[in-house]
């Protein structure tokens, strides 16, 4: 395992520098001795057993650099046993996956030798980031140096120095070769294949693989969709016919798209190690304090929160201001109907070009107020998120799904079925999904990218200025590495990709070139998010993953809405209504009889196809068998060791 750097050139040690941890410039110099000392002190003495030095920049213009930037590292020997810590399944000689143990190490496949090249780039960096996180305080009343921040025995050393702001940041270095091969392989060449998703997991982990996975099948899963909505869209799409076949269609695709997706799911999770891991137990929130308590699944002493104050908190703060929001967006799409009102009037007084280019002014600006909206709350949903459950940092966005679906849909129900215009549908449907993507593209890629490239030419000349001849390449990594923005999850990818399958579940019987625009948009997401992780973006520590996790609820939620919608729209054709000229409630009995079959036939496919293969499936029960019977073995061979004062014990 080489990546590529060597900490001599800044003439502190030889080993791989895998992590870099910044400590405020103004540190006292007992607690950097302290944390130190915990990083590199033996395990069984409650230290980490890791490699740490310090990074040494000279002085710029007479003024001094961050002196307290540092470098951690591991021998091999101790990120195998780490690996066995964090419970790495890995790939047995039999070819199944196991939890990897340091004592069977021979026993797994790829393991030659001491173990070079066993584990992966991202694999060791998760493992120090691991033994970080796990630096408990055990005597300890305060760090040295700071009266003020306690601590407790237990408490996680580096969570309460991020949250005094004592330890500014910590992130995993880039791999330069390995980088430079990954971006081009990934996204320098225009291909018609895969995404290489087995090289994106060895460099930034399971979870992000998994995003990628997901985007490449969402994407591919989408052209059937495509073409079938091309000539739908070029010819008759009004005709009766047609539009029920294409709602049927959308609903049952809609269906086979999620199910199938959790197979392939769980076939790249199962050979990337993490399906049958365990997720380790959340740690208390980094900025929360609170009483001690003890914690009946871990036996640790934590801070705990009583659950009374904690349901006040959402209820009387968190479900108002919740609320408060959903008002403005509704106050909010009424001015755009106010917008929209005013450009049809002028147009009709004087239809021309100009005019008609103005229809869709409402339309654009509504979009990007939506877009800003979303950027605002997600930062208050973040907050309330922390703040209405203060013990853990929860994954779990409620708010923000439910803010988001509500503004980025509701324009499109109150249109569909309160207006019941379907021309200012298409229209408003078309323009929400085209300049959410123009904008997605230049905030999330573009915009960072630009900004990122003017900070890294003021670290060249800053670093050149500071280090003249010398060339010191690590020193000057990790001045533009501490400098780039920080990942911040896969959230807003899944969340920007379930709104775009909201468009094209809910009302593409309405405007079928949703699909296409779609498919567009994923096509180039796929490059742009993979230049912004590769240049945009520090290297994210790697998440273990087995699957989408609560995004496949929502997916399916969504799916399960978007058969009640696109009933209702076939409900509200004049095709449909022209069957029933004289009995409305007949024909809302026969659409609500037809949303309840196509509901059961949702729920009966999704039962049919197993979410797991069947291949995977044997290989698992295999590994449960002989877990089994190596537990009999073992109980039969210390059968003899019982003792008749052994046996008086266990009948005790």
């Amino acid at each position: 395992m080489q990546l590529g750097l060597s900490v001599s050139d800044s003439d502190v040690s030889s080993f791989t520098p895998l992590v870099v941890l910044e400590l405020a410039d103004d540190t006292k110099a007992e607690a950097i001795t302290w944390l130190l000392n915990r990083i590199r002190g033996k395990q069984q003495n409650g230290g980490a057993e890791l490699l740490v030095d310090q990074l040494l920049f000279p002085a710029q213009d007479g003024q001094k650099s961050n002196p307290n930037v540092f470098v951690v590292g591991s021998t091999l020997q101790r990120l195998l046993k780490g690996a066995e810590d964090v419970g790495l399944f890995k790939e047995f000689q039999d070819g199944t996956m196991r939890g990897f143990t340091y004592a069977n190490r021979e026993s797994f496949k790829d393991f030659y030798g001491d173990g070079e090249g066993f584990l992966s780039d991202a694999e060791c960096q998760y493992i120090i980031k691991h033994e970080l996180d796990t630096l408990r305080a055990k005597n300890e009343e305060h760090v040295p140096g700071y009266p003020k921040v306690k601590l407790y025995p237990g408490k996680s050393v580096v969570r309460r120095l991020q949250s005094k702001g004592v330890l500014v940041q910590y992130f995993p270095l880039h791999n330069k070769e390995d980088l430079k091969r990954l971006s081009f392989s990934w996204y320098k060449k225009i291909k018609l294949y895969f995404q290489p998703l087995d090289d994106i997991r060895h460099y930034f982990g399971e979870g992000l693989a998994l995003y990628f996975g997901f985007l490449e099948y969402f994407t591919f899963a989408l052209v059937p969709m495509a073409l079938i909505g091309i000539p739908y869209y070029l010819f008759d799409w009004e005709n009766y016919d047609k539009y029920v076949l294409f709602a049927v269609f959308n609903l049952v695709w809609s269906t086979v798209f999620l199910e199938v997706w959790k197979r392939c799911s769980a076939m790249l999770a199962y050979g990337w190690g993490t399906l049958s891991r365990k997720k380790a137990f959340e740690e208390p929130r980094a900025g929360f304090h609170g009483a001690l308590g003890f914690n009946p699944i871990t036996g640790r002493e934590e801070p705990v929160y009583p659950s009374s104050k904690r349901q006040l908190r959402i209820y009387l703060v968190s479900v108002p201001f919740v609320l408060l929001c959903l008002y403005l967006s509704f106050y909010v799409m009424m001015v755009y109907f106010d917008m929209e009102n005013w450009a049809i009037s002028i147009y009709n007084e004087n239809p021309n070009v100009a005019t008609g280019i103005l229809l869709f002014v409402p339309s654009i600006i509504y979009a990007v107020v939506i877009e800003i909206m979303n950027l605002l709350y997600r930062y208050a949903a973040e907050f309330l998120t922390n703040w209405g459950e203060p013990e853990i940092l929860l994954s779990n966005h409620l708010y923000l799904y439910s803010f988001n679906f509500v503004n980025c849909f509701a324009s499109l129900f109150y249109i569909a079925f309160v207006m019941q215009d379907m021309v200012l549908l298409r229209q408003s449907l078309a323009t929400l999904l085209i300049t959410s993507q123009i904008l997605n593209q230049v905030m999330e890629a573009f915009l960072p990218y630009w900004l990122q490239r003017r900070r890294n030419k003021k670290v060249h000349k800053r670093m050149r200025r500071m280090m003249g001849d010398k060339e010191l390449p690590l020193l000057e990594q990790v001045q533009l590495e501490t400098e780039m923005n920080t990942y911040l999850g896969t959230f807003d990818d899944y969340l920007e990709q379930f709104l775009l399958f909201g468009y094209v579940s809910l009302f593409s019987c309405v405007y079928p070139l949703a699909a296409v625009l779609v498919v567009l948009n994923n096509i180039t997401e796929v490059y742009s998010d993979a230049f912004k992780m590769c240049h945009v973006f520090k290297r994210p520590f790697s998440e273990p993953a087995a699957n989408i996790g609560v995004w496949q609820l929502a997916f399916e939620t969504m799916s399960i809405i978007a058969v009640v919608t696109n009933c209702a729209l076939i409900g509200l054709s004049s095709q449909v209504k022209a069957y029933f000229p004289e009995s409305e409630t007949e024909m809302i009995l026969i659409v609500v009889a037809i949303e309840h079959v196509l509901l059961a036939f949702k729920f009966i496919l999704a039962f049919v196809i197993p979410d797991v293969p069947k291949h995977i499936q044997v290989k698992l029960a295999k590994l449960e068998f002989d877990s089994l019977e190596a537990l009999k073995k073992r109980k039969t061979n210390n059968g003899g060791l019982f003792s008749s004062k052994g046996k008086a014990m266990f009948f005790l």
